[in-house]
C-alpha cells in the first residue's frame, strides 16, 4: 500500500481522504467498491441524464419552432434564420474557455445549477421576441450560458468514475439527447395543435421548455454534490473508497490552482490539437443537422406538422445506438478510437444517400436523414478521450475550452453552409459534412497510433511495472494528486 505524504505542493481536494485509504485492506476496499459505484450510479446518473435531456430540448427548441410561423413572424427569411441558429454558437464560442476556467475554480454543481436557472429565464424570454434583432440577442446570451453544461458534466463524471467506467456513463447521458429529440418532436407536434389565442405554436414551445428547465435547476442544485468529498449519500468510509476508485485515473480529484505552464502545454500538445480538430468536424455536422433537419425533411414534401413528427425516430436511433457504443468502448480495452472511427460510417452513408437519391424516394431520404443523429456518438467518445488522456487540472480546463471553442466554431460554419438557394438538396452542405466525417475518422486513427507509440516509449523507459486494471501504477497515482500533466507524469498511460 502506497503512502501519500501531504505537503505544500499537494493542493488536491481529495488528497486528505486518499491518505485514509491506508487504513483499509485492499480486500476491504475492493469489496466495497462495487457498492459505492452503485450508490453513485443511482444518485448521480439519473439527475445528469435528465439534465442533459432538458438542455438538449433547449437547443432543439429553435429547430422545432421553425416548423411553424417563427420565420414569418420575426422576419427570418433567406439567410436570417441561418444566422439566428449560428448566433447561439457565437455566444457559446465567446464563453467556452471562461466557462471551463470557472469550472476549475468554483464548486461545479452549484455553478451548473445556477447556469441552468439563468438559461431557463432566457429561453422563456424568447416568447416575447418581436423581430430579428431581439431573437439574435437572446440566442447569443443563451449560447453563453449553455457553454458550460457539457464540460461541467464531464468534470462530474471524471470525479466519480474510473476511466474504464466513463465511456458507458457518458454515452448513456448523451443518449438522453435522443430522448429529448423524441419528447421535443411530440411536444412540438402537440403544441402545433394548440388553440391558445394569445400565444402561437412557436411561442408555446419556448415557454414550455423554458419552464421545464427553470424547475429542474432547483432539483440539480439540491441533489448533485460538488465532489465525492461532500456527497451526502456517501458515508465517510464510502467517500474514502470513492476517492480510492478515481485515484487510478492518475489525475487526482480537483485542484483550483491556475498554472500558466499547463495552459501553454495544452495549446502546444498534438493530442489536444487533434481532439480539437475532431471537435471542429463534429461541430460542423451538429450545426447543420440540429438546425436544418426540419428544413431537409420539409423539402422532401412533408407538411410542417408531419416534419416535426418525423423527427421522433431520430431520437430512438440516438437513444439506443449511442449507449451501445459506450458499452463497447468500456468493455473492449483500448477501443475508444476504433469505435469512434467506425461509428462515422453509418451517417456518412446516409449523407451519400441524401446526395444521390431521387426526391421521388422521400422515405429513403428521411431514413438517411435519421442516420445523421448518430453524431452524438463521435462527440461523446471524443469527450472521453479528453477526460481520460489529458491530466493536469489547468491543462484539462484549457484543453476542454479549446475543444468547445472549435466545436462552437464548427456549429457556426455548419449552420451557414446550408444555403437557402440550394433547398431542398443543399449540395454544398452535404459535401461539407461528408468531408468532415472522413476527416474525423482519419484524425482519430492517427491519434490512436500516436498515443500507442507514446505508451510503448514510456514502457521501454520505465518498464511496465505492477499496474491496476486501469493501467495505473503507484507512482502514477501519487503524481496525479500533485497535479502533474500527462506529459510530465511519465507513469501516466493513455487510454486508446
Amino acid at each position: 500500500m502506497v503512502k501519500l505524504t501531504l505537503d505544500q505542493n499537494v493542493h488536491d481536494q481529495g488528497a486528505a481522504l486518499f491518505q485514509e485509504v491506508q487504513e483499509y485492506s485492499p480486500e476491504e476496499l475492493e469489496a466495497e467498491s462495487t457498492k459505492v459505484r452503485s450508490l453513485i450510479d443511482w444518485h448521480i446518473m439519473p439527475i445528469i441524464c435528465i439534465t442533459y435531456m432538458i438542455q438538449f430540448l433547449d437547443k432543439l427548441s429553435l429547430n422545432y419552432a421553425s416548423a411553424y410561423t417563427l420565420k414569418a413572424d420575426l422576419g427570418l427569411g433567406g439567410q436570417r434564420y441561418a444566422w439566428t441558429a449560428a448566433i447561439f454558437n457565437f455566444g457559446y464560442l465567446f464563453w467556452a474557455l471562461p466557462a471551463n476556467l470557472l469550472i476549475q475554480r468554483l464548486p461545479v454543481a452549484k455553478l451548473t445549477g445556477t447556469t441552468i436557472l439563468i438559461w431557463s429565464v432566457l429561453l422563456v424570454c424568447h416568447v416575447w421576441s418581436k423581430n430579428y434583432a431581439g431573437i439574435l440577442v437572446l440566442r447569443f446570451l443563451l449560447g453563453m450560458f449553455e457553454a458550460g453544461i457539457s464540460p461541467s458534466i464531464m468534470a462530474i463524471v471524471s470525479m466519480f468514475y474510473k476511466r474504464s467506467e466513463q465511456p458507458t456513463r457518458m454515452c448513456i447521458f448523451l443518449a438522453f439527447n435522443g430522448m429529448a429529440t423524441m419528447i421535443g418532436a411530440l411536444l412540438g407536434y402537440g403544441l402545433g395543435h394548440a388553440s391558445e389565442k394569445h400565444l402561437k405554436a412557436w411561442q408555446l414551445i419556448f415557454l414550455v421548455i423554458g419552464l421545464m428547465n427553470f424547475a429542474w435547476s432547483f432539483v440539480f442544485l439540491w441533489f448533485i454534490p460538488d465532489s465525492p468529498m461532500n456527497a451526502r449519500f456517501l458515508t465517510h468510509k464510502q467517500k474514502v473508497i470513492a476517492i480510492h476508485r478515481v485515484s487510478e485515473n492518475m489525475m487526482g480529484v480537483k485542484t483550483t490552482d491556475f498554472k500558466w505552464g499547463q495552459a501553454i502545454e495544452a495549446f502546444l500538445d498534438a493530442k489536444v490539437i487533434a481532439i480539437a480538430l475532431i471537435g471542429l468536424g463534429c461541430g460542423v455536422i451538429n450545426g447543420g443537422v440540429s438546425n436544418f433537419a426540419s428544413s431537409l425533411i420539409k423539402g422532401y414534401g412533408f407538411t410542417g406538422i408531419n416534419t416535426t413528427l418525423l423527427q421522433l425516430p431520430t431520437g430512438a436511433f440516438e437513444f439506443v445506438l449511442v449507449p451501445i457504443c459506450g458499452l463497447a468502448a468500456g468493455y473492449f480495452r483500448d477501443s475508444r478510437c476504433i469505435i469512434l472511427a467506425i461509428i462515422c460510417l453509418p451517417p456518412l452513408g446516409g449523407l451519400l444517400g441524401i446526395r444521390l437519391t431521387s426526391l421521388k424516394h422521400r422515405w429513403t431520404l428521411v431514413g438517411c436523414t435519421w442516420l445523421q443523429y448518430l453524431i452524438g456518438a463521435p462527440v461523446i467518445l471524443c469527450w472521453n478521450l479528453l477526460t481520460t488522456n489529458i491530466a493536469g487540472h489547468t491543462k484539462r480546463s484549457f484543453a476542454n475550452g479549446m475543444w468547445f471553442c472549435f466545436y462552437a466554431g464548427g456549429n457556426i460554419a455548419g449552420a451557414n453552409i446550408f444555403f437557402a438557394r440550394e433547398a431542398p438538396r443543399y449540395l454544398s452542405a452535404l459535401t461539407g459534412l461528408i468531408v468532415c466525417y472522413c476527416g474525423i475518422a482519419a484524425i482519430v486513427i492517427l491519434l490512436r497510433q500516436y498515443m500507442w507509440w507514446e505508451n510503448r516509449r514510456r514502457d521501454k523507459l520505465l518498464g511496465t511495472g505492477l499496474r491496476t486494471s486501469e493501467g495505473a501504477d503507484a507512482e502514477g497515482i501519487l503524481e496525479g494528486f500533485t497535479d502533474k500533466t500527462d506529459k510530465s507524469n511519465l507513469h501516466f498511460r493513455y487510454g486508446l
